[in-house]
Order: structure tokens, then C-alpha cells, then sequence
């Protein structure tokens, strides 16, 4: 690849070092990692300093009460499921009578797992002592920080939505993020002193007072007092899970994804749908090229939206949706005009990190959902709870209908690249629906296109919405446009930036890395 090319426009040029790595979301975020590995720190510890910070500097896509998921390889690929069940007392009948499950309040609260995450991934990678690695966050949340463009634009227009909101568990939560009616602006400092108790005591008890100690009593004693479901037998039950990456081959790449409950088998199918088309010959045919991707994503949607749940309900394992067989059946249905697949649209609110040194690579992601979650606020804690539960479906029958104590159908999913079984590294990109289609452009423009990681993260991108809808940037050129009308897909120019997805990514060429950061986002990648 040709670290001098960049086709598109870019305010960035990729980053290149040899000791180590760290792109993300958000710089002050990034300088936190940086600071880990300075301080002597590898890479898990520089992850974990960005994951803790980003509660404190993106509180629009993730808290302390997020879900988390993690690859990591240190000469073996480890995965992480840090996603957290339904409370085990919140019975269907609760939704009696409703189409779908409500975004905010606490009926689509479950537990949160990213605490959890935190100590599972610092006690079996990290270096530095846990307690580090929440310093720069409550720096930030205590003396404060200005708050960046993008996160600044999400907040404002989030307010809207919750400032209505005005039942008792709500109160607290508008009085942390929107004080005075409003979210501060781009270059306003923001202070969430309750946010940094919090995090000082989860450092000294290691996640303990969150899950059966004090933090747990905080949370269960609010839910009880204000119509809640989650209890502290919930939160003292809950560890996160060690598992099997699930994997596919496009070309000379590997890409690596969590299993079920996430949604990163949808872009596995995708992949493996389209290596049984010629993609070298169609990538000369900008519009035959997109046109394969978005039928072959609309298919592996449709299936992962009708089948992934907790894989304890699942009617249908990973590796049968993942057949060569079954996948073969499935190309043949993409002909030479759109066709229309439905498939849920969830809703974005995740953060993406990633870190990489000499000997470890990590692929880190946390959220609330639907920007900042339930709109529910443990008061004078700073735990901003995730709605996950909203990623569960009503239908009888339906396998990832909701239940007590299970996991929904998940978005947010980790991505990791190798490259004849050798590391190349961690890369994301974030935003509800958009993530797998996001994975699945990144690896068609690395192995297909030869782009750099900066330029990867730069090219113009699509997105199948529902139907035959897909959403173009407007980048992308007026023929590709119309030829892709002409083959019935129904086009929608997206000025909005955002809905393309949020993504990271950092590779290794030999003792190099290369780290680039998303340009649609304040995001930064640094190297030395």
C-alpha cells in the first residue's frame, strides 16, 4: 500500500511508529492511552485508560453503565463478551400490549458489563496497576474539559429528546447532562464530579462496589424507588465471557469478529457471499462493485436479524449461518438489479477504540445505545445506563424475543484483521446498524482497493438502510449514483457524516504500525 495515496479528501495522513499505538473517538481520549504506554504501560492498559475516559468524553455514545466487547491478540486471538442480561425479575408481561420495546426509561435497561470488562481485561493483559489507568478519566471529570465539535453536536441535538422526559428517573440525568436546559457547546468545559467518585471508587474496589458492594446498592435502592427491574441480585450475578472469535476469509484477509449475541456475523456472511464473485474484475465497475456489497449485506442482515440472540435461545448455531453451502445458496439470489430484504434499523451510541504495541493488539468497543442510553442516571454517580434491552424483539416465536435474564441481539462489535494466520490488527467502525457494513467496506478497501488505514477510513461509503433504501455520501460520484438508480436501488444522498459510521484502525507492517482515525468524528490515532 501507498502510504503517500490518499484518493479522497483527508485532514489526515496516517500515523506510523514502532513502539506503539492508540486511535479513538476522541484525542484527550487518545492522549489518556498514550499516556499508559509513556508511563510504561502495554497496550490492554492504554485500551482500558480510553475506554474508562471516553465515559467522561463522549457521554452521548457510552458510560459507566455500558456493554463492552474486546479482541485481543497477544499470539492467540481472545474474545470478549462483556454484554450484560436482562433483570431476571422483568417479566414479558411488562410489555403487554406493546408493538416494540420502549428506547428509554428502565424497562430496556440490562446489566452492564463494561465495568466488568475493565478488570477482566487489565487482570489477564494489563501491566500497570488497575488504579492508573482511571487517572486521566477523573482528571477529566473532575477539573473538567472542553468539549469537541462532533460530541458537542450529538449532545445539543439530543436534548430535544430528553429534556421531555421529566418522570423521577429521569431528573437526575438532566441535571448531569444538560444543567441549565441545554448541552454545552463546542469549547465549553463540562464537570461531572459524581462521575469522578464513581470512578475512584470502581478503581480501588476493582468493579466490586459496582456489582456487590455500595455502587450496587446506589443503583438497585433508584430502580426500586423509581420503577426499575434491575436488582442488586442482578449486578452481583452478572461476569462477563471469554469466547471463541468466529472468523472469514475475502482474498488473502482474515476478519475476526465476537459470536452471537453481536451482530458481526452479519458481516462474516456478507464477506463469504461475495468471495464466490469474481469482486477483482467487478472493483473495475464502480457500480457493479457497490452493487454486489449492498445485495450481499442486505442478505447476511436479513439473516442475523431473524436468528442472533443470546446463543443459549439461538434456533441456529454460528457455523451453520456461516456454511459454504448455505452461503452459496444465498449469492444465488443477487442478480443484476436491487432486490428488497428487510431487517431491523438500530440505532447508534458506541464508542471504538484500539492499542498496539510489540506484543499486543487490542480491539475494544462500548456503548449505551441510541446515543445516551436510557436517559436513566444513578443520582450523584455519574452511571448513565445503556438501554440494550431495546435490541430485543416482541414477536412470539421470534428467538431473540425477550425474556428474563438473556442477552439481546447486540450491535456493537469489534473488529480484527490476520493475514495468513499473522496479526495485522484491530479496527472498528461504530454506529448501530452501520457497523457491519462498516467492517465490510474497510475489508474490501484494504484487500481489493490497497488503501492505507487512513485512507480506508476516508473513502466515501454506503449504507443499506431497509428495502431497496441505501444512503450514499455525497462524495461518492454522480455515475456510480445514477447507475446504482438504474439498477433499482432506491438512493438517498446523506450529507450527514455520522450515519456513515464512526471508525479506527491500526495495522502492523513488520515492527511498524500504521494507526488511522476516523475524519468523521474528532477522533485522533498517535504513534511512536
Amino acid at each position: 500500500m501507498d502510504l503517500n495515496y490518499y484518493p479522497y479528501p483527508s485532514r489526515r495522513t496516517v500515523m506510523v511508529g514502532k513502539r506503539g499505538a492508540v486511535a479513538t473517538s476522541q484525542p484527550q481520549a487518545a492522549l489518556a492511552g498514550m499516556e499508559m504506554l509513556l508511563a510504561g504501560g502495554n497496550a490492554a492498559d492504554a485500551a482500558l485508560a480510553m475506554a474508562i475516559a471516553l465515559t467522561v468524553l463522549e457521554p452521548t455514545s457510552n458510560g459507566i453503565g455500558s456493554d463492552a466487547f474486546a479482541l485481543i491478540w497477544d499470539g492467540k486471538l481472545h474474545g470478549l463478551n462483556a454484554s450484560g442480561p436482562s433483570p431476571s425479575q422483568l417479566e414479558p408481561s411488562a410489555f403487554e400490549g406493546m408493538q416494540e420495546i420502549p428506547a428509554r426509561g428502565w424497562l430496556p435497561v440490562t446489566v452492564p458489563g463494561a465495568p466488568a470488562s475493565w478488570r477482566a481485561v487489565s487482570e489477564r493483559f494489563g501491566k500497570l496497576p488497575f488504579e492508573r489507568l482511571f487517572e486521566p478519566a477523573i482528571r477529566y471529570a473532575e477539573e473538567g474539559f472542553a468539549v469537541s465539535p462532533v460530541t458537542a453536536r450529538g449532545w445539543g441535538r439530543s436534548a430535544e429528546t430528553f429534556l421531555k422526559m421529566s418522570g423521577p428517573e429521569h431528573r437526575a440525568f438532566n441535571e448531569v447532562f444538560f444543567p441549565g436546559g441545554r448541552g454545552p457547546r463546542a469549547g465549553e468545559v463540562w464537570r461531572s464530579p459524581g462521575h469522578a467518585a464513581t470512578l475512584r471508587e470502581i478503581a480501588s474496589s476493582h468493579a466490586e462496589s459496582f456489582y456487590r458492594g455500595a455502587l450496587a446498592q446506589k443503583t438497585a435502592e433508584f430502580a426500586a424507588a423509581t420503577g426499575g427491574w434491575l436488582t442488586q441480585a442482578d449486578l452481583a450475578a452478572y461476569e462477563p465471557e471469554w469466547v471463541e472469535p468466529i472468523s472469514a476469509q475475502y482474498g488473502g484477509l482474515e476478519l475476526h469478529e465476537i459470536p452471537p449475541n453481536g451482530q458481526g456475523i452479519a458481516a462474516l456472511m456478507a464477506l463469504k457471499i461475495l468471495g464466490g464473485f469474481d469482486m477483482a474484475r467487478a472493483a473495475h465497475d464502480p457500480v457493479e462493485y457497490l452493487h454486489l456489497q449492498i445485495e450481499a449485506m442486505k442478505l447476511a442482515f436479513a439473516d442475523a436479524q431473524a436468528e442472533v440472540t443470546d446463543p443459549r435461545h439461538m434456533r441456529v448455531s454460528s457455523a451453520q449461518l456461516l456454511d459454504e453451502t448455505y452461503l452459496s445458496g444465498r449469492r444465488r439470489l443477487i442478480g443484476d438489479t436491487a432486490h428488497a430484504a428487510e431487517a431491523g434499523i438500530p440505532k447508534g451510541g458506541t464508542v471504538y477504540l484500539c492499542a498496539a504495541d510489540g506484543e499486543l493488539m487490542v480491539s475494544f468497543i462500548q456503548s449505551n445505545y441510541m446515543g445516551f442510553g436510557a436517559g436513566v442516571l444513578v443520582p450523584g454517580t455519574g452511571i448513565s445506563l445503556q438501554n440494550r434491552g431495546a435490541g430485543f424483539v416482541l414477536e412470539p416465536g421470534h428467538p431473540n424475543r425477550y425474556a428474563p435474564a438473556k442477552r439481546p441481539f447486540h450491535t456493537i462489535i469489534p473488529g480484527f484483521l490476520t493475514r495468513g494466520g499473522k496479526p495485522l490488527g484491530p479496527f472498528g467502525v461504530m454506529g448501530g446498524h452501520m457497523q457491519p457494513q462498516g467492517h465490510l467496506q474497510v475489508v474490501l478497501g484494504l484487500e481489493d482497493m490497497g488503501l492505507n488505514p487512513q485512507a480506508v477510513l476516508d473513502a466515501p461509503r454506503w449504507q443499506w438502510v431497509k428495502g431497496k433504501q441505501v444512503m450514499l455520501e455525497p462524495s461518492v460520484p454522480q455515475h456510480v449514483v445514477q447507475g446504482l438508480i438504474d439498477r433499482g436501488h432506491q438512493v438517498v444522498i446523506q450529507p450527514e457524516a455520522g450515519l456513515f459510521g464512526r471508525g479506527q484502525i491500526i495495522l502492523r507492517q513488520g515492527e511498524i504500525l500504521f494507526a488511522g482515525s476516523e475524519p468523521r468524528a474528532d477522533g485522533q490515532a498517535l504513534a511512536w
